[in-house]
């Protein structure tokens, strides 16, 4: 299998930037005349994927809205991640793994090992036991062509005092970048081990010059429903933008099922005007 920035880099051409959450909270599941169970979650999923089919390259699921239904909730998701790519669609599976030694390589496994009941294209990861501890996960994850994106500076505001602080010199949020970039030897255009950076954050106070973070996708949320815009995604990520993945959900999603297509064309138009 080729590399996960490669085929990221591909896919980007074709289909654009947009990345689509696939976020089943349960206001949404009544809003769309779903229950609130594994089979809604299951057909909301299989919705957005039937929606997001040709349209865009990359779909993200948040894994926390299937699993609270348990075993029935992550059997939906293998559907649901198994729709996906066999749609021709890169998958990001939203579940911020973050541990040590052989348990981060169990995790690493469970999604990034081709023909795994939960395969996925690229996985969030969590640095904060340690960007090193990621390291085993890193290494498998390049050597079957899947991605990483580590959390680096967060969308969420109360991240901000944790993610700017200073170590050694520098923001805790451009170390765990220059330690990520450790982790990878390529001079690829793409790589495949890439950061989480808010489109709502100050990268400045963050300390993620463009040096840093050259050549690494970045995947941001924070568009939509958090208040970016997408047409001004290239004016705030400069010379970045074309690696950059703009993830919208609720500003999708809240179409409901019949406006789900009509909705993803207009952020792909906004983004890409």
């Amino acid at each position: 299998m080729s590399a996960f920035g490669a085929r990221l880099q591909a896919a980007v051409a074709a289909r654009g930037r947009l990345c689509v959450g696939i976020d089943p909270h349960a206001g949404l599941l009544e809003a769309w005349g779903l229950d609130a169970s594994a089979e809604g979650v299951r057909a909301f999923g299989l919705r957005v994927v039937e929606a997001a089919a040709g349209r865009v390259a990359v779909v993200k699921p948040q894994v926390s809205f299937f699993e609270r239904w348990g075993s029935a909730g992550y059997a939906a998701l293998e559907d649901v991640l198994g729709a996906a790519r066999a749609a021709g669609l890169l998958v990001i599976a939203d579940v911020k793994r973050g541990d040590i030694g052989s348990t981060m390589a169990a995790y690493a496994e469970s999604w990034l090992t081709p023909g795994s009941p939960l395969e996925a294209d690229a996985v969030t990861v969590s640095p904060y036991l340690g960007v090193g501890a990621l390291e085993g996960a890193a290494q498998y994850a390049l050597a079957h062509g899947k991605g990483l994106f580590v959390l680096a500076a967060t969308s969420n505001p109360e991240a901000a005092a944790l993610q700017t602080a200073t170590v050694a010199g520098e923001p805790v949020a451009a170390s765990v970048a220059r330690s990520v970039a450790l982790l990878e030897d390529s001079d690829a255009p793409v790589r495949s081990l890439g950061l989480v950076v808010g489109a709502t954050v100050d990268r400045a106070r963050f300390g993620l010059t463009a040096d840093l973070l050259e050549g690494m996708p970045l995947l941001a949320p924070g568009f939509g429903h958090q208040g970016a815009r997408l047409e001004d995604a290239d004016a705030l990520f400069g010379g970045l933008a074309p690696h950059v993945l703009a993830s919208a959900s609720r500003s999708i999603l809240s179409a409901g099922p019949t406006g789900l297509a009509d909705a993803i064309e207009q952020h792909l138009a906004e983004l890409e005007a």
